[in-house]
């Protein structure tokens, strides 16, 4: 079973958190988001509050997960930084060669912990320096081994229906970007 976790900490960019999370529920995807606050509800960058499916602590399984996201935003992306348990589960979810995914200032957890160092990575630019022994590539959604890429709000769809080919296959993501207007929209 695909199982996916998505952090979510204070001053997280809302659209970077919900976009992909929404795209693998439509794909079919079992995707939570998890508090690291220690409460349900994490209010996001731009005063959004957004009620999590479960509280860090209460997760028994993360080394069941397939996939872990990390949104961006400011100070969502030092808060993810700086939770010492949730770094511990990143580094060993890494160790056990399992995907994991961070966009727009989000890599810079990845660049702390080593987890880019002689990867391809993006990011929002300017974070590019926390990018620890990475080639900062610029662009939108980078895939480099087991570690997926965004560079940023704009980033947020072509984010998730990367990770959905990737949980599930191309041809999902391309119905969902269809069902979504994303892809052949007449108008377009």
């Amino acid at each position: 079973m695909i199982k996916v976790y998505e952090f979510l900490a204070t001053g997280f960019e809302e659209v970077e958190a919900l976009a992909p999370i929404d795209i693998l529920r439509r794909g079919g995807i079992d995707a939570q988001t998890v508090s690291i606050t220690g409460q349900r509800t994490v209010v996001g960058a731009h005063g959004v509050g957004v009620e999590s499916d479960i509280l860090f602590e209460e997760v028994t399984d993360f080394e069941q997960a397939t996939l872990l996201i990390l949104p961006g935003g400011l100070p969502g992306a030092t808060n993810l930084r700086d939770h010492a348990e949730l770094c511990r589960v990143l580094s060993a979810h890494a160790a056990a060669g399992k995907d994991l995914a961070a966009i727009c200032a989000a890599p810079l957890v990845l660049g702390h912990l080593n987890l880019v160092e002689g990867k391809r990575a993006t990011c929002y630019p300017g974070f590019e320096k926390f990018l620890t022994g990475a080639t900062y590539t610029r662009e939108l959604v980078t895939v480099d081994g087991h570690i997926i890429t965004g560079a940023g709000p704009a980033a947020a769809l072509p984010f998730g229906y990367t990770l959905l080919a990737r949980l599930r296959d191309a041809a999902t993501a391309d119905t969902i970007q269809r069902q979504m207007l994303v892809k052949d929209y007449p108008g377009a």
